[in-house]
């Protein structure tokens, strides 16, 4: 077989969805300029995605928890400071672009508030807390033509195109099954619990309302915060939001997935509060281009696959093994040894990444869509988040993924959207 190679933009704008609008871009910041950037969310996550642009202009900081954001605000003095994003956005013009590490609950918000001002956008994953909000943010992304990337810092891997690479060549014969597996939330975050009947005092650094922004209102509790709001329905996404934007995005890249066709879950008790404390989740995807029929399974919770019989060993707390025709790729390793041995690699033809963060800046400034933009991204959030919905329906789901609807149990439906709070819309 001729081997062409493959051009930084072809492999880029072949992970969109719809790569020909995706590439257009503001071009209000040169190549050479520095980009002018606001974080909403500067503690936690949002500390460690400052560390990674220091290269640029950090401009404003927003936090809601300004001791949660200290450090960030003794790092950067001259940046101006916010306690609400949408204050910041109002008031200061300096602003070429936005980095999003808040809440799940908040993403879509903070996100949308920023694209409609123009400005370039990345936001930590999952892309939102619910379906229909990854079908708008990737609308509203192209609508805007501005650069964007989620949080899922692992699809910038070489380990990635390695395996794009393989898989595409033959490696292990045509792809039946992926298995996807996590310990989360064992010892992350508290699960399967009922909501907390006590109110506590709110810190003082905290605007408890802000922090809640479109979310039903509630007492304060400190069963919510630092970072036990994962666990909870109304601000988080459970297991699956959590780790599956990382575990899924590659898989979406590899197997080149659209939409599933049917989606199922089986948990632990499921209560109206907080994600159960273990589920398995099954994705049954069409064929697709060459690629046959294949069946794609999440565990959580601490739940496992089979140990397949090429690898021998005990899995670990996480990973992922894909079943071929010929062979297994446990992770990135070729199994069995006998097919690892005949195989002769392919050259590389896939561009590699500058780095994920790296990605975002170049789009910015006018360069090629980054590899985790807002159509990819949008796509594999939604299929993630459709597990969750799964979970609260109770049975087997029927997808139709371009009208974005449940067929076959119409109440299910409910799941993909929320109501917001009084005041907040998207």
């Amino acid at each position: 077989m001729t081997r062409k190679p493959i051009s930084r933009r072809s492999f880029f704008m072949a992970a969109a969805a719809t790569a020909a609008t995706a590439g257009a871009r503001s071009k209000r910041v040169s190549a050479n300029d520095k980009l002018n950037i606001a974080f909403i969310g500067a503690g936690g996550r949002g500390s460690g995605n400052i560390k990674e642009l220091t290269g640029e202009n950090i401009v404003a900081l927003c936090d809601v928890d300004w001791r949660c954001a200290a450090g960030s605000f003794r790092q950067f003095p001259n940046a101006a400071k916010y306690k609400d994003y949408r204050v910041m956005l109002d008031k200061q013009k300096d602003i070429d672009a936005v980095v999003v590490s808040t809440p799940d609950h908040v993403h879509a918000f903070a996100a949308m508030a920023a694209m409609q001002l123009g400005k370039h956008v990345y936001c930590e994953k999952p892309l939102t807390h619910s379906v229909w909000e990854a079908r708008r943010i990737a609308e509203a992304a192209r609508e805007a033509k501005v650069a964007t990337q989620m949080g899922n810092c692992g699809q910038a891997g070489d380990w990635v195109r390695d395996l794009c690479e393989q898989v595409w060549d033959g490696a292990i014969g045509p792809v039946r099954e992926v298995h996807v597996w996590t310990d989360r939330p064992l010892g992350w975050w508290p699960q399967g619990i009922d909501r907390p009947k006590e109110a506590h005092d709110i810190p003082d650094s905290l605007d408890w309302n802000l922090w809640l922004g479109p979310a039903p209102e509630r007492p304060f509790n400190h069963a919510y915060l630092p970072f036990k709001w994962r666990g909870w329905w109304d601000f988080g996404t459970g297991a699956l939001g959590d780790i599956g934007c990382h575990a899924l995005h590659p898989i979406f890249r590899v197997l080149k997935l659209g939409h599933p066709t049917t989606v199922e879950a089986a948990s632990t008790e499921v209560n109206s509060e907080t994600f159960p404390l273990g589920s398995i989740v099954r994705y049954e995807f069409p064929a697709r281009e060459d690629m046959p029929p294949v069946k794609l399974v999440w565990y959580d919770g601490g739940l496992k696959p089979e140990t397949p019989a090429e690898y021998g060993g005990v899995l670990d707390k996480n990973g992922t093994y894909y079943v071929g025709d010929k062979g297994i790729f446990f992770g990135n390793t070729l199994l069995p040894k006998s097919r690892a041995d005949e195989y002769e690699r392919p050259p590389q033809t896939l561009p590699r990444s500058p780095g994920h963060h790296a990605e975002w800046v170049l789009a910015c400034k006018g360069g090629e869509p980054a590899g985790a933009n807002f159509d990819p991204a949008g796509l594999v959030t939604e299929v993630v988040l459709l597990g969750n919905v799964a979970l609260r329906a109770g049975r087997k789901l029927e997808w139709d993924g371009a009208a974005m609807r449940v067929t076959n149990k119409d109440e299910a439906n409910q799941y993909l959207r929320r109501d917001y709070r009084d005041g907040w819309t998207l």
